[in-house]
């Protein structure tokens, strides 16, 4: 799985932080999204997939290999 975030999409909700915070952050002058690990590891990526779906702004994306 590799994932990538649309940075000026980001709507700083926090909710992909909450579900994986090993594989995001938030900035902390405005909240908006950092990735942490664009390779997150097989027991993270059930979290990552939550994290995708339930952004509200749709800036994560994920490429499954």
């Amino acid at each position: 799985m590799r994932v990538a975030v649309d940075v000026p999409k980001c709507v700083a909700s926090g909710q992909c932080v909450m579900l994986a915070p090993d594989v995001f952050d938030q900035r902390d002058e405005d909240g908006l999204v950092v990735l942490l690990d664009e390779a997150p590891p097989a027991e993270l990526r059930d979290a990552v997939r939550e994290s995708a779906t339930v952004c509200p702004a749709a800036a994560i994306r994920l490429a499954e290999s």
